[in-house]
């Protein structure tokens, strides 16, 4: 009987440690400052550009700024983006705590595909986000994309 008391106060001692530290856990925020500019995703020819060009459209309030992406191994460069500005290859994002948020823009008034992010890591030189597939993504930056 005492045996079984002492596991029952052992095994409560440790509940009451790990949800102790789940409640004592803050959130991990990050911050939009140094999400902005240019990444490439590791080992791959694909970029993305977060902006601080602010969404004044009017609609889609949720999302705070522009931004653009595109692959060079799709043979799409960076030009061709900005060319078509706001359509293909452009997005809508916002950034709250580890929560990044976009709103894919197509062109010829297109759909518009949100999409939901968990950041993972945020410094001024590595991005690393899950989506909601659960695939992991990282970044790191650059000054330039040449």
């Amino acid at each position: 009987m005492k045996k079984s008391i002492v596991i029952f106060a052992v095994l409560a001692a440790v509940v009451a440690a790990f949800t102790a530290c789940e409640f004592g856990k803050k959130d991990v925020s990050y911050g939009e400052n140094d999400l902005f500019g240019y990444w490439q995703e590791n080992n791959k020819q694909a970029f993305v550009r977060f902006t601080n060009e602010k969404n004044v459209s009017g609609e889609y309030t949720d999302y705070k700024y522009y931004g653009y992406e595109w692959n060079e191994a799709e043979d799409v460069q960076e030009s061709d983006v900005l060319e078509d500005k706001y359509g293909n290859g452009w997005f809508m994002w916002t950034l709250i705590q580890s929560d990044l948020k976009e709103l894919i823009l197509m062109g010829n008034d297109g759909a518009k595909i949100p999409k939901k992010y968990v950041v993972l890591k945020l410094t001024d030189t590595e991005l690393e986000y899950k989506d909601e597939f659960g695939v992991q993504h990282s970044f790191f930056k650059v000054v330039s994309t040449k």
